[in-house]
């Protein structure tokens, strides 16, 4: 049950009026997030409209899982050049918009999103997770129709809060939507059952990371030498890697990258998503960033409690936590935390399509 003052949304029937969702999207996860919500809402005849940020691999991935969309804006380097593009990208956004007439928008994080659907009269459903986006949930959130976050969310956000029993990343990687294909792997040149490790270095760009920080170059040499030792190595970087790290760059397409990660025998980095998305595909996490400390995020705490993800902001310890993986940790016990964990939440794609019929209707 939602803690007092939550609300609680019901979910819609077969009566359901057909519904115009626009959904926008500006991270490659919030495309695997949405790409099950679609293809529900679409085969319940519902239609779906998507746009983008040309960031990262985003639209990629869209190209990738061939699903329709319209590039509204590119990515800033700098703290102006990001409030600028996301200027223009609510600008275009609201255009779109007016011609599409949505009964409902959505977005995780959702300052477009929420903007936009109060401009054009539409309803919006709001998704977060992260506690430490706090310029981007101040935009957001008194815009909301609806926010959604996971049910141990830290804070109250009032009788438009509704929670769930679930991770952003169960929408994509919950066992009923995802079997990691070992075929996949091999298509790569990568045989599955070899050692080898997975590595993600983020880039410290996004407004909730203003003041924090991952990896040293030091730290990442050190990890990736350690884990080299023991297999190969596969890293995925949001900037260009540099020597000696050059030497490991992932060969795998990245709309097939949960294969490879299911199959690792360890992933390390200072990405969140993607220590969430190892956790839950049952291979061994090492989370190293300064997000780590004594006050983690929610998420994250509830996955140490399960023994999914080892999380630290201390470099040396990261390092210490590797070697304990690679030192012979049985993979099976990981696969029955994960199977205890998914056993405890919902499937999050199909709560989703559920809260984004009702509010729109």
């Amino acid at each position: 049950m939602p803690p007092d003052g939550d609300a609680v949304v019901t979910p819609p029937d077969e009566r359901t009026k057909s519904l115009r969702v626009l959904i926008t999207i500006q991270h490659p996860a919030h495309v695997h997030f949405y790409r099950p919500v679609i293809a529900e809402l679409r085969a319940d005849g519902h239609d779906v409209r998507v746009c983008t940020r040309d960031k990262d691999i985003a639209t990629d991935l869209l190209d990738a899982f061939d699903i329709e969309h319209d590039v509204l804006a590119g990515s800033g380097a700098s703290t102006m050049g990001r409030i600028g593009v996301q200027a223009m990208y609510e600008l275009r956004m609201l255009a779109l918009a007016r011609r599409y007439r949505p009964d409902v928008v959505t977005a995780i994080g959702g300052v477009a999103a929420a903007h936009v659907a109060t401009l054009v009269g539409a309803k919006s459903v709001v998704l977060t997770d992260s506690e430490p986006a706090t310029l981007s949930n101040r935009l957001a959130f008194p815009f909301a129709d609806v926010i959604c976050t996971p049910a141990w969310y830290d804070g109250d956000i009032g009788g438009r809060h509704v929670r769930y029993e679930g991770l952003h990343e169960l929408a994509y990687l919950h066992p009923d939507r995802f079997e990691p294909d070992p075929d996949v792997v091999r298509a790569a040149g990568i045989e599955p059952t070899d050692p080898y490790s997975v590595v993600r270095f983020v880039s410290w760009g996004a407004q909730h990371d203003v003041g924090e920080g991952g990896l040293s170059r030091a730290g990442k040499e050190a990890i990736v030498e350690t884990l080299a030792a023991a297999g190969d190595v596969y890293i995925t970087a949001e900037e260009p890697l540099e020597p000696p790290l050059d030497q490991y760059r992932l060969p795998i397409d990245p709309e097939d990258m949960h294969h490879l990660l299911a199959f690792a025998q360890a992933y390390v980095g200072d990405s969140q998503t993607m220590a969430t998305e190892a956790g839950l595909l049952g291979t061994p996490a090492v989370r190293c960033n300064s997000f780590a400390g004594d006050d983690d995020m929610a998420n994250f705490r509830l996955l140490a409690e399960y023994g999914l993800v080892f999380s630290t902001d201390d470099e040396e310890r990261a390092r210490e936590h590797v070697e304990e993986v690679l030192a012979g940790t049985d993979r099976a016990v990981w696969q029955r935390r994960r199977g205890e964990f998914v056993e405890d939440t919902i499937d999050v794609a199909s709560f989703v399509r559920d809260v984004l019929v009702a509010v729109g209707a």
